[in-house]
């Protein structure tokens, strides 16, 4: 398909064309599926279900595929789970942080954010209050075995 269209043509009209002249040719002829109907599923479809079934199979985040502005947004709102895995308060504190500057990175380039909308800040102590508060108890120190005492079997040597 190296030819351009005539001027004058309607795009459709060269573009019908174009199939007819390869259906000629047997171009398609060899395609998997020929001469078969579309899956049902093909069918039913929208071009958004059909984008987000291909990111998956793909093995893409369908989060990455968001602007930037609800990227950061959903991040915010999936803190406090991420917040549950993490070990220490420092860890806390530095992923909250984190989060933070980019937010406000992303405040500071207006091509970006002048239509996205702009999420807020985290709150790092309700986050860090949040973490000790559902934090599971410490254990409890293991007892001591009771001191090994001979048997009286024992001590007489049987």
């Amino acid at each position: 398909m190296t030819e351009r269209k005539p001027t004058g043509m309607s795009f459709e009209t060269w573009v019908e064309q174009q199939i007819h002249r390869g259906m000629e040719r047997g171009d398609f002829a060899t395609l998997p599926g020929v001469g078969r109907p579309l899956p049902r599923e093909a069918l039913s479809q929208d071009a958004y279900d059909w984008a987000v079934a291909k990111a998956r199979r793909e093995g893409v985040e369908t989060a990455e595929m968001l602007p930037p502005g609800l990227r950061l947004r959903r991040e915010r709102d999936d803190l406090p789970a991420r917040v549950a895995r993490l070990a220490s308060e420092a860890e806390v504190r530095a992923l909250a942080e984190d989060y933070n500057t980019r937010v406000q990175a992303f405040w500071r380039r207006p091509a970006e954010s002048r239509w996205a909308p702009v999420p807020g800040l985290a709150d790092v102590e309700a986050l860090v209050a949040g973490w000790l508060r559902d934090r599971p108890p410490p254990p409890a120190p293991a007892a001591a075995p009771p001191p090994a005492t001979r048997r009286w079997w024992r001590r007489r040597g049987y």
